[in-house]
This record gives structure tokens, C-alpha cells and sequence, in this order.
């Protein structure tokens, strides 16, 4: 059987549940709290913010998920980040997990908690307590249940964000579903801001922990919309086992296709929150080929998606290709500048604009055309050898300034 994304997001994969509620955490007349739930324990795997000031759900989550504890369900709320908020802070996840493993009847410490929103302010718990009670008493496994829960977790997100797909282990059909959130203060150090992945895979948390930390690198990692590393930065991978196909263990042919579909929703997710950065207009991906290495390519990459110049240039729909091979000079990684090509393509078509470093006789107006797209790439060939790597990004807008200026207010 193929890889094939199905409808659904984290309900997909049997065993699964979810539910959303609407506790007034900080938004008025919408959901603003997610509940993510297993029928049996969960291997579970995360990776986490690489930022100092951590907040801390982070710090909870991660105490979790290195003892090598399992995980039954996820309780996340969005409006506030509970991040700087010191020892009550994280008193408060301890409170969060006792009322959900009251609600749920199971352990507290098989409770993962996260947060998102402003920084700073304490979480208001009587709300906390009385929302997580809603999402008990409403959890199911419909596919509206883990699209509700999709749309709780968004701050400035424009729209929700999740995906399942199915594919084949040992004989057995697998699925892996996966929801997330991320717009702004998106610029991820070993993951991104809020991912949740469920799967009903059967497989060791030893290899669970392997998949997600090598696929962060090419996904989430691989994203940026303003440079700025979030504190809550958390991607969660929760494994049930009720699809019945032999554990994985090791790095076998079954670990392998496991990592192919893993990559196949993270790809999708990161990809749809670079897209919706916050004020953009387009998805701006930039790949580099025939780099020496795969690090090489991927530093080339990343220092291009996040010029602030030339995210500029991509909203003004400007083939300024200067911009681009001036963030490729100070990335850090060595090349020739005299034997770049540079080619822009969109669904509107394709053209190279420089070849050899030096520009090409091109129409302005034929590249502003293809650069007035939904998504615009750059292709840039260093031809140093056969390694690639792609970066994703979004265009530097007006309204990226209105939605920072006035956040908290």
C-alpha cells in the first residue's frame, strides 16, 4: 500500500481522541483549549525549544519524556504562553496535569501539558480547571473532534493546521495524524512552536525519539518566519501501538518507511506555518543544489529565507536577486559567488535570472509575474557537488509590523 494523506488530523491513527473548549483564557468567543487523549499509554518523544528563557510546559514536557515516562493525553491552551513565570508557573502545569488526570482517571504524571500566547502573565487556573473538565466530558475520535482541537491551539494563526496519512508496516495499516500551530516567533532551534503527532504505529520510544529528532532537522527546523526562537518551541510524538504491526525496534526497512511518512506530515505542517506567517502573502522556499554537504546547503538556505531584505523584495513581487546572494555571502558557509545560478519559478513558470554570478538579460516584468505567486522559489545552484537541502519562509509584510505592534493589547 502506498503513502497516501487521508482526511483528519490526530483522531486518524486508532485509540485516538480529541476535543476542544472554549475556557475564556484570554480570546473571547472561540476555542482556546485542546485536549489530545490515547485509549491505552503512549511511547512518547519530543523535541524542545533550544532557547534559554524556556517556558515552562517546555520544562514539564521534557522532565516527562526523558525519564521515559508514557503519556496518555495532552492538555494545551492558547492566549497565554505561561513562560517567565517562575516556580508558580510551573506549579501550575503540575495543577494542570492533576485536574486532567482527575477528569481522565489516570496518572498525572502521564499528562503532557503546553501553552502558547503572550509571555509573562500567569494562567488564569479556575478557567484552566473548568476548561479541561469540558474537554474530558466531549472527547471523542471523530475527525471534527482533532480539527476542533486544530483551530483551539491557533494565537494569530490564520487557519488550522493538520494532517493524516496512511501507509503500510509489517502488514498492517498505520497511520500517523499530526496538528499544529505557528505564525509569529517562528524561527526553530530543534523544533517548532507547537506540533502534536499522533500514531498508532507500534514502535520503541528508543526509535520513536530516533525518527523525530533526525526528521526536526529537514522540517521544522527548516522553517522561519521572523528569526525570532519561541520559548514554547514543542514537538510531541505519541505511539499507541493498536495498529498491531511488529514493534519497531531497530533501524529496519519498517523504521525507514516510518520516518518516510513522519517526514510527510512534518514537511506538510512546517511548510503550512511558514506559509502563514503572520501579514504574509506568500510562501517563499528557497533550495540550494550541488552544495558540497547537506549542512552547507541547508546554513545557505536558512540565512536566505530569513534576510529581512530580501522577504521584502519577495512581498514587493521584486526580482531583486542582489538580496539573495548577499545573504548567502554572510551565512557563514564558503562558496564561489562567480559560479552561482540563480532561477526563480512559481506556478507561473520558471527563469534564471543569473548564471555564473553575473545577471542574465531577463524581463523584469516576466519575473515580477512569477514572483506575484502564492509560492515562490529560488533555486540556487552552487555546483560544488550532488548535496541539497531546502529551506521555507514567507514574505516580509506590512501587516507583520500591525500584528507585533500591538499583540498584547
Amino acid at each position: 500500500m502506498n503513502m497516501k494523506q487521508i482526511e483528519g488530523g490526530v483522531t486518524a491513527p486508532k485509540g485516538f481522541e480529541a476535543a476542544a473548549a472554549a475556557a475564556g483564557i484570554k480570546y473571547e468567543n472561540r476555542t482556546d483549549m485542546a485536549l489530545i487523549y490515547s485509549k491505552t499509554p503512549c511511547s512518547a518523544a519530543g523535541t524542545f525549544t533550544t532557547n534559554l528563557v524556556k517556558a515552562a510546559p517546555v520544562k514539564w514536557d521534557a522532565g516527562v519524556v526523558k525519564n521515559g515516562g508514557s503519556v496518555h493525553a495532552v492538555i494545551v491552551n492558547s492566549g497565554i504562553a505561561n513562560a517567565c513565570t517562575g516556580q508558580e508557573g510551573y506549579g501550575y502545569c503540575m495543577e494542570t496535569a492533576e485536574a486532567a488526570a482527575n477528569a481522565l482517571k489516570i496518572p498525572a504524571e502521564n499528562v503532557l501539558v503546553a501553552s502558547t500566547g503572550v509571555i509573562g502573565m500567569q494562567l488564569p487556573m479556575e478557567r484552566i480547571k473548568s476548561g479541561i473538565q469540558l474537554l474530558a466530558a466531549s472527547k471523542n475520535a471523530q475527525i471534527e473532534s482533532g480539527t476542533a482541537a486544530a483551530r483551539a491551539i491557533m494565537t494569530t494563526d490564520t487557519e488550522k493546521k493538520e494532517i493524516a496519512v496512511r501507509f503500510e508496516l509489517g502488514g498492517k495499516e498505520v497511520t500517523i495524524g499530526g496538528m499544529c500551530k505557528g505564525s509569529g516567533m517562528i524561527h526553530p532551534n530543534m523544533c517548532t512552536m507547537l506540533a502534536f503527532l499522533t500514531t498508532d504505529a507500534a514502535i520503541s520510544r528508543e526509535m520513536l525519539q530516533k525518527a523525530l529528532s533526525a526528521d526536526v532537522k529537514d522540517t521544522y527546523n527548516m522553517i522561519s518566519v521572523d528569526g525570532d526562537t519561541s520559548t514554547n518551541d514543542t514537538a510531541l510524538l505519541l505511539a499507541n501501538g493498536l495498529a498491531g504491526n511488529p514493534q519497531i525496534t531497530e533501524e529496519n526497512e519498517d523504521y525507514h518507511t516510518f520516518l518516510k511518512a513522519l517526514n510527510m506530515v512534518n514537511t506538510y505542517l512546517a511548510r503550512k506555518m511558514a506559509g502563514d506567517g503572520e501579514g504574509a502573502t506568500a510562501l517563499f522556499t528557497v533550495k540550494v543544489i550541488h552544495a558540497e554537504t547537506k549542512e552547507q546547503a541547508a546554513v545557505l538556505a536558512k540565512s536566505v529565507i530569513t534576510s529581512s531584505l530580501t522577504k521584502a523584495a519577495i512581498f514587493g513581487h521584486d526580482a531583486n536577486w542582489g538580496r539573495i546572494l548577499c545573504a548567502m555571502g554572510y551565512s557563514g558557509a564558503q562558496f564561489d559567488p562567480e559560479k552561482v545560478d540563480l532561477t526563480f519559478e512559481s506556478a507561473a513558470g520558471s527563469m534564471k535570472i543569473i548564471a555564473d554570478g553575473v545577471a542574465l538579460d531577463y524581463s523584469e516584468t516576466e519575473a515580477t509575474r512569477i514572483l506575484s505567486e502564492e509560492e515562490v522559489i529560488v533555486i540556487a545552484d552552487i555546483k560544488m557537488g550532488n548535496a541539497e537541502a531546502t529551506a521555507w519562509g514567507c514574505d516580509l509584510t506590512y501587516d507583520y509590523v500591525k500584528i507585533n505592534a500591538d499583540y498584547r493589547s
